[in-house]
């Protein structure tokens, strides 16, 4: 007598059961999930879950007995199946099941909270040979950003000090097992042999950056933040009008562009989450060490968000510092200092911005000079960046010291000669006065080569 026992009868009745309950997600989901049960098409079958789950605004929904929909789904219908899955396909099901958990209401309870971390615990329970790395790297990242959102969301939630002092603890014990995750994953997804514009890896890259990113938010420095928030974009990126763009597939892929994979709450267009990332890109990029490189950040179709909202001003600030206007720059800050006086950030680093800025002029006023006529006078420094002539001296040895410019500078003469300008991401104007630079050497090259052909003897 035969022992066999379907593993999925009892996912079958429960898509029948869904199906009944709400009829319009029977045809296009429900009805659909259960056909492929039936007929083992695995791999389908994982891709309409996975549509369901993109959606909760439009398909989460609660069952008969009272349960999410989404991990009812998830217990009965996948895990009946997870061997037979895609490890990566299962592993983002099972974080958007976490994310509807964590996320249903603006009041989660923490034993929502708890079940959302434990789908994602159970997950990395499983052993290596049967979750592969992409897989857990990343579970890993997903499972670390729901702790680092309830570090930034629940706070301080007892007045005793022993359980203040416990739950700082508690929390620094997380932070520092997150920033080892980070560390020990970057190292990996380096020396993973993947082609860096497939799917997968656009997936596994995008949250591996958004939680390093999320991170740094939290402990600093702006620096860090500004560089993981930028690779994040670089794999999730925005459409031209703000919007996200939909999760990548694999006709849509493309050799030069990395793929767009801005998932779970940003897939219905989580609005105020882009925003708040557009606010935050811009205090990091204005703020932090070492960001010199405006242009970058300046052209991502991220910050058009700012655009005809009350933190416009942040946009015309970073727009300002692009193009190292000092007097611009001191019109704005006069404009907007109440906006100011409201970002700590700017506050605290009001001094480090606007040497910054005196710098990014000074890179201004030497990339406008052609190769051969970057030997400056300080008077003219002092008169372009508006600074006493004293305090140009200071200036150029800053800028050499941080890498903006190397050359020498002639102290008696009050001179500096530059030769060689940072690298930079070019404006339009910028690109424009390069193509003409371009078109005047060409032309002088081909007068040189007309006149060295003339002085040249022939011989017969």
């Amino acid at each position: 007598m035969s022992s066999y026992v379907d593993a999925t009868a009892g996912a079958l009745e429960h898509c029948e059961l869904m199906a009944q309950q709400q009829p319009d997600l029977a045809e296009p989901y429900y009805n659909k999930i259960a056909s492929h049960c039936k007929e083992r098409l695995w791999h389908q079958l994982t891709l309409t879950i996975l549509d369901l789950v993109s959606h909760p605004t439009l398909t989460l929904r609660t069952t008969p007995e009272g349960t999410n929909s989404y991990l009812a789904l998830y217990d009965k219908v996948m895990l009946s199946i997870d061997s037979k899955v895609n490890p990566l396909s299962l592993s983002r099901i099972a974080v958007r099941v976490a994310n509807s958990l964590a996320t249903t209401t603006t009041t989660t309870s923490n034993d929502d909270s708890t079940a959302a971390k434990a789908i994602l615990e159970n997950l990395l329970a499983k052993p290596d040979d049967w979750l592969n790395t992409p897989a857990r790297i990343y579970v890993e990242s997903k499972l670390s950003l729901l702790s680092l959102d309830d570090i930034m969301t629940t706070g301080t939630t007892s007045s005793s000090p022993v359980s203040t002092a416990a739950q700082n603890e508690e929390q620094q014990s997380k932070l520092a097992s997150i920033k080892k995750i980070i560390s020990s994953n970057a190292e990996v997804l380096k020396e993973m042999i993947q082609a860096p514009d497939t799917v997968e890896s656009a997936i596994v890259h995008s949250a591996h950056y958004e939680m390093a990113m999320t991170y740094y938010k939290v402990l600093g420095p702006p620096e860090a933040f500004y560089e993981q928030a930028m690779s994040y974009l670089n794999y999730a990126p925005l459409g031209a009008g703000g919007g996200v763009i939909g999760e990548p597939t694999a006709t849509t892929t493309t050799a030069t562009t990395p793929p767009s994979t801005k998932e779970d709450a940003a897939v219905d267009g989580d609005a105020a989450k882009n925003h708040q990332l557009a606010v935050d890109l811009c205090l990091a990029a204005l703020t932090g060490e070492g960001v010199y490189n405006f242009g970058q950040v300046a052209t991502i179709p991220l910050l058009r968000l700012l655009r005809d909202t009350p933190d416009q001003w942040l946009y015309e600030l970073l727009q300002c510092c692009v193009k190292a206007n000092v007097l611009e720059f001191q019109e704005l800050t006069q404009r907007y200092a109440d906006d100011i006086a409201r970002q700590p950030a700017l506050v605290h680093r009001a001094d480090a911005v606007k040497e910054k800025l005196t710098l990014l002029a000074l890179l201004n006023l030497v990339f406008e000079r052609a190769s051969s006529e970057r030997t400056l006078e300080f008077s003219i420094i002092a008169e372009r960046l508006h600074i006493p002539v004293e305090q140009v001296e200071w200036v150029i040895m800053r800028a050499f010291s941080v890498h903006l410019l190397e050359g020498s500078m002639d102290q008696v003469e009050g001179t500096v000669s530059v030769t060689w300008v940072l690298p930079r991401v070019l404006d339009q104007d910028q690109l424009q006065a390069l193509a003409s630079r371009f078109g005047g050497w060409a032309v002088k090259v081909s007068k040189t080569k007309d006149s060295m052909q003339e002085q040249t003897p022939t011989f017969a």
